[in-house]
């Protein structure tokens, strides 16, 4: 930070750069698949010391470590809340190789390379095998929005990010506790320790869950309650369970985690507003931490490299996808479908959060760690974000038929007068006037997967539309283009 600046400024300034950079490149970053975390990264070199010298953090921090702590929390609250448990129920077997032997297996691997290769201690190779095994769901987001994907690899990915963190920050937990000290000083601290990290933390984050889940639905009946303000609600549960887990020496982020379980199971509405507003919230602090650790922090990984981390980091981008092919044997998934997710596990901002956890704990030897898990992350995201990059995005055929096939305009039966058109939401009533006077209707339930499966409420005659690619899915079915579409999503 440059002298004499005011460090609120600073910040401040930080923070608008990150979120109009952010804002103005969103459309030139997806249409390129240039992967968002480089720009970001390259955003914190040109603001950092070898750049700007705006801003220059270091491990020890004090807003790296709120950042980071607050990253973690919000994407291990977004995790459980993007989890159908109807979905994992109908995939369970997907799952559960992909979580269970998928991610164990690659962070066992992991901790048995940078055993063998660097000479660490089996509890700090442990702790960078499991950061190593998480997924990043940002590195993720181009491929999962690709209309050619296979939907058996989405729900893969998408399950594994979902869940692999939090069966991978135990193993960072005890770790740490191991290498403290904590859990050898006294008789019964083991079972001490089990009992905070495994009951108090989940306890917690489920009874702050329950308890704001019941005060909304009774504020919601009594007073109302203002659809943008319910993600604000959902933010709010995440920070109360976190300080209430950590209050009674349980974990925080578990505690997050389950009380954004909590939400998806017992509130579908609160679920969907969360997705909405507040995921764009934590992604926000997720992009400002890339650019934090961007301006430096990350670099180190590169400038301390020698011939053993090398080899080792190498190593951990082969280890995943043969974990991944020997997990997934059961499965019987295509071929495309199958190198599709062992290959696209990129490690990202999830792996740096939860090998910072000791860095702020000052466990010994935890800054090599950082140093490592950097190196990984770079390169990473140049071989995973420039296969995705070079890959190119394959057109499905309906996109090209809007194209080369243009339909004529068509002319409504018996339209309606101006002063009689309709506004954008419209009751039942309306809806049936329209059919009554020869107007082509076409009832289309545009609820997301979760409300959908979560209510007894159809709409007859209504076809089942993806809010998420409307245009493609209007063309898959073939809906009319001269006919009224009626969302319904009640």
């Amino acid at each position: 930070m440059p002298l004499g600046a005011d460090p609120f400024l600073v910040t401040l300034s930080l923070v608008g750069a990150v979120i109009i950079i952010a804002a103005l490149l969103s459309g030139l970053i997806e249409r390129s698949g240039v992967p968002q975390v480089g720009v970001l990264l390259a955003v914190g070199a040109v603001l950092g010391p070898f750049g700007l010298g705006l801003i220059d953090p270091k491990l020890d921090s004090p807003m790296l470590r709120v950042v980071s702590m607050l990253s973690l929390a919000l994407v291990l609250f977004t995790d459980a809340l993007s989890l159908s448990l109807a979905e994992i129920r109908r995939h369970a077997r997907l799952a559960l190789l992909v979580v269970g032997p998928g991610t164990l297996l690659s962070a066992a691997l992991v901790t048995l390379a940078g055993r063998l290769l660097l000479d660490l201690p089996w509890a700090l190779a442990a702790i960078l095998g499991a950061a190593l095994a998480s997924t990043d769901p940002v590195l993720l987001r181009g491929l999962m929005r690709r209309p050619d994907l296979p939907s058996s690899t989405r729900l893969a990915l998408r399950l594994e990010s979902g869940l692999n963190d939090v069966v991978l920050l135990p193993i960072v937990l005890v770790a740490m506790a191991l290498l403290g000290g904590r859990a050898l000083e006294e008789p019964g601290a083991g079972s001490r320790m089990a009992l905070q990290l495994f009951l108090l933390g989940p306890g917690a984050g489920v009874a702050i869950g329950l308890l704001g889940v019941a005060t909304l639905d009774m504020v919601r009946r009594r007073l109302g309650v203002r659809r943008d303000y319910e993600s604000l609600y959902s933010l709010g549960i995440c920070f109360a369970a976190f300080a209430a887990a950590e209050s009674v020496h349980g974990s925080g982020f578990l505690a997050a985690f389950a009380a954004g379980m909590t939400i998806s199971i017992f509130d579908v509405e609160l679920c969907d507003c969360f997705r909405e507003y507040g995921e764009t919230t934590a992604e926000l602090a997720l992009l400002f931490t890339f650019v934090l650790l961007g301006s430096s922090l990350i670099w180190t990984g590169l400038a301390s490299a020698g011939g053993a981390e090398w080899s080792f980091a190498i190593l951990c981008l082969l280890v995943r996808p043969l974990a991944l092919l020997i997990s997934l044997g059961p499965a019987r998934l295509d071929r495309r479908s199958l190198f599709l997710i062992a290959w696209y596990g990129p490690r990202g901002l999830s792996s740096l959060l939860l090998v910072l956890l000791p860095v702020f704990a000052r466990t010994p030897g935890s800054e090599r760690l950082f140093e490592l898990c950097s190196l990984v992350v770079l390169l990473s995201v140049v071989l995973h974000g420039g296969s995705l990059m070079f890959a190119g995005r394959r057109r499905p055929a309906a996109e090209v038929a809007i194209q080369h096939e243009p339909a004529p305009p068509p002319a409504p039966a018996q339209p309606i007068a101006e002063s009689e058109r309709l506004p954008e939401s419209i009751e039942i009533p309306e809806m049936q006037r329209l059919q009554t006077t020869g107007e082509p209707v076409v009832v289309m339930d545009v609820r997301t997967l979760r409300s959908l499966e979560s209510s007894d409420r159809k709409a007859v005659g209504a076809v089942r539309v993806d809010p998420e690619r409307p245009a493609q899915e209007a063309e898959r079915l073939q809906l009319p283009r001269e006919a009224w579409l009626i969302a319904f999503c009640a």
